[in-house]
């Protein structure tokens, strides 16, 4: 049975053997067929295929002539193409000076402004680690000066609070992703980004309404005068202990409100403007200038801002009370404000001196 089934199998596999050339040959190509007549002389030249020419484009075309070679994007995109929606450069798919902008905004204006801003905080740091506080000399004589009326104060506090939120939500834009990122993650850090993008877009008006309000109610304290050049040459004498006389606003206080406020303020209200309505139908590229112009305004303006808080918290005992609640006492306006306490007191300002008990000297308590 066994050696029956096994000379099967050989059977099998030698007839397997025997049919694969057989398989091989039927599926190799048929050669040619044997001539019958003589070569001739033409025999075994292969046709040459015609020469077609290149298709040519039509007029205006940005085809390069070839066989379908596309355009070269670098040329297409600098030449204005036809465009069925109406509008400033929406007839031109790419714009090459876009990688220009953000080159320079992620390049200078981001490293730069950062590095400016943390020299700022370190100068503040030294200064008050070196300084401190700069306190009253003399003892309070309990009367109080109105410093800044109501109206004044509001105006001041709708500006800087304004101001902080847009000062936050810019940091977030421009540098978060260097500061923030690394220790937020992906998600959290576009979820903020997207806040303070609608936190700048909307406060940012508020801000523009609030400082041309708080020009009008200031500028008329802020002309220079004849001493302010001695005091801005001794730096008020605030580092040597002796003041300067000054009137109600010093000549720092006065440089501030004009480049801060006025010059900086007003770039930046301008610019955030364009930025913030592109339905205007300005183009890229007046969007984009107006971005840098607009950041590197924003820099210096919280490099002021910084320096302008300091002063007004840290440095100067009291500064902090007369904006909070309005007043100062006598020997604070007489020490820090010599003029405008002498116009005060001789009927010539509308502030009032105001009688009370003896107190604390501000900022001491």
């Amino acid at each position: 049975m066994l050696k029956a089934r096994a000379r099967l199998a050989g059977a099998l596999i030698l007839g397997a053997a025997l049919a694969l050339p057989l398989v091989a040959s039927a599926q190799a190509p048929a050669s040619p067929p044997v001539p019958t007549t003589a070569p001739t002389r033409d025999a075994g030249n292969v046709p040459v295929a015609p020469q077609v020419a290149a298709p040519k484009p039509a007029a205006g075309s940005t085809a390069v002539p070839g066989w379908n070679n596309p355009p070269a994007w670098d040329s297409a995109s600098e030449r204005p193409q036809y465009a069925s929606v109406p509008g400033i450069d929406t007839n031109r798919l790419i714009q090459g000076a876009g990688r220009e902008w953000r080159e320079f905004r992620n390049g200078p204006v981001t490293r730069l402004g950062g590095w400016m801003l943390v020299g700022v905080l370190a100068i503040i740091l030294v200064l008050y680690l070196w300084k401190g506080t700069i306190r009253l000399h003399g003892p309070p004589t309990g009367r109080l000066i109105e410093r800044f009326n109501a109206v004044e104060r509001a105006s001041h506090w709708v500006v800087a609070i304004s101001f902080v939120f847009l000062a936050l939500s810019g940091i977030v834009i421009l540098w978060g992703k260097h500061i923030i990122l690394p220790w937020l993650g992906y998600g959290g850090f576009s979820w903020l980004t997207v806040l303070s993008k609608n936190i700048h877009n909307f406060v940012g008006p508020l801000f523009i309404f609030s400082i041309v309000v708080m020009f009008l109610i200031y500028v008329k304290d802020n002309f220079f005068a004849p001493g302010d050049g001695a005091w801005l040459a001794r730096a008020g004498g605030m580092l040597s202990g002796n003041e300067m006389p000054s009137g109600r606003f010093n000549a720092g206080e006065k440089l501030w409100f004009w480049i801060g406020l006025v010059i900086l303020g007003t770039v930046i209200s301008v610019t955030g403007l364009i930025l913030d309505f592109p339905n205007w139908n300005q183009g890229r590229q007046a969007m984009q200038q107006a971005n840098s112009i607009h950041v590197i305004a924003a820099v210096f303006f919280i490099a002021l801002g910084l320096g302008h808080a300091y002063m007004g918290t840290l440095m100067v005992a009291g500064a902090w009370r007369a904006m909070k609640d309005g007043y100062v006492d006598e020997t604070w306006a007489k020490e820090h404000h010599s003029l405008w306490y002498e116009d005060v007191k001789a009927g010539r300002r509308p502030e009032k001196i105001m009688t009370g008990t003896a107190q604390p000297a501000p900022g001491d308590d």
